[in-house]
């Protein structure tokens, strides 16, 4: 059996949308599976024939495609806000955390002297104000008493006033000093699991560094993209497909919002897909979305019969006697296990629907052919 060197390019779209929309397949086009019984019994001298299906048009669901990214709706990269040595580091890529667990501490000497600094400059302002407190209302006592003037009395007044003030000023540095040396301790804003960590122990952090990524794998999305020439085509309220090439399951978008704000380089728009179920996803892979426009009448076949090796993609055809011949065809969109025909077969014609035994059915009678 001999390959015809020349081989039809492809899609890549068609190669990973096998497994897409068997939902709105199934309530659009129920018979699409429907495999025909073989043809009366060939020739003695021929191999048996293996389950064929009768190319036929049939409607299917009429996508439009978009690429895009899954993304955690909830992910934070924690950075430090003061100076100073890390001294701990808890966690490690993979962990999973609860809300306020520590993921790392900052040397925290340098805060802690900080605060016994404003707490000393605190307690002088309080004796001052202590000391002015008392002054200020003897003085008013002996202004009574004509034995001072106004003018020390309002002097009294003053250095009251002051020392009010300073002790509210020195309160808030107290305060300030307190809230950094908290700084000194990482925790997590919420439960979650370590994405990346980005310093090690005996770094110096400084305010701004990143230090830990953590997300939220219970709330994830896709964001996809979209032509600004699709968009008229996509409404937000039909039904969307979603396929991640590591998962064995396709998924649903619960919400969809588009993002109102279209690229002038790429001329693309970007859809939030928010996902019913994240089991199994990750930041950063890749997925791609399917929105059902409508049905269309296509010719197709299932696309397990569909024989791919290396570029070469090709179906058994059954002809006369059961006999089965490899013949080269050119493949378009698929959806819901049915694969468009663009070329190569004729409505009617029959196929194989397991290409591996047929092959091994036919053998050495089986010939190599393209339409």
């Amino acid at each position: 059996m001999t390959t015809n060197n020349k081989t039809h390019s492809f899609t890549r779209q068609a190669r990973r949308a096998a497994a897409v929309g068997a939902a709105m397949l199934w309530a659009l086009a129920p018979q699409a599976y429907a495999a025909d019984a073989p043809a009366s019994a060939p020739a003695a001298a021929a191999a048996p024939a293996a389950s064929s299906y009768t190319v036929a048009y049939r409607e299917v669901p009429d996508v439009i495609s978009a690429e895009g990214v899954v993304e955690a709706v909830r992910q934070s990269t924690l950075a430090a806000q003061i100076q100073g040595q890390i001294v701990e580091l808890k966690v490690r890529v993979g962990d999973t955390v609860k809300a306020g667990q520590v993921l790392a501490r900052i040397d925290p000497r340098a805060a802690e002297q900080v605060v016994s600094g404003s707490q000393s400059q605190l307690a002088e302002a309080q004796a001052g104000l202590t000391n002015a407190t008392r002054a200020y209302e003897r003085n008013k006592q002996l202004f009574a008493q004509n034995f001072i003037s106004k003018a020390g009395l309002d002097q009294a007044e003053l250095d009251f006033k002051a020392a009010q003030a300073r002790v509210g000023a020195v309160q808030a540095n107290a305060g300030q000093a307190s809230t950094a040396k908290t700084f000194t301790t990482i925790t997590a804003p919420y439960a979650g699991v370590v994405a990346a960590t980005l310093v090690e122990l005996g770094d110096m952090a400084t305010p701004g560094r990143p230090l830990v990524t953590v997300f939220d794998p219970a709330s994830m999305r896709v964001v996809a993209t979209l032509s600004q020439s699709s968009l008229r085509a996509v409404k937000l309220q039909m039904p969307v497909q979603i396929e991640v090439p590591d998962l064995k399951r396709s998924l649903t978008a619960k919400q969809v919002t588009l993002v109102p704000l279209v690229d002038s380089r790429t001329h693309t728009a970007k859809l939030r897909l928010e996902l019913a179920d994240a089991t199994g996803l990750l930041p950063g892979q890749f997925a791609r979305a399917y929105f059902a426009t409508g049905v269309a009448r296509k010719l197709v076949i299932p696309e397990s019969a569909v024989l791919r090796r290396s570029e070469v993609t090709a179906v058994y055809v059954q002809g006369e006697g059961g006999q089965a011949q490899l013949r080269q065809i050119r493949t378009g969109d698929a959806v819901g296990g049915l694969t468009e025909v663009l070329s190569g077969l004729r409505e009617g014609e029959r196929i194989a629907l397991d290409p591996v035994k047929a092959g091994l059915l036919s053998g050495s009678s089986a010939s190599t052919s393209q339409k």
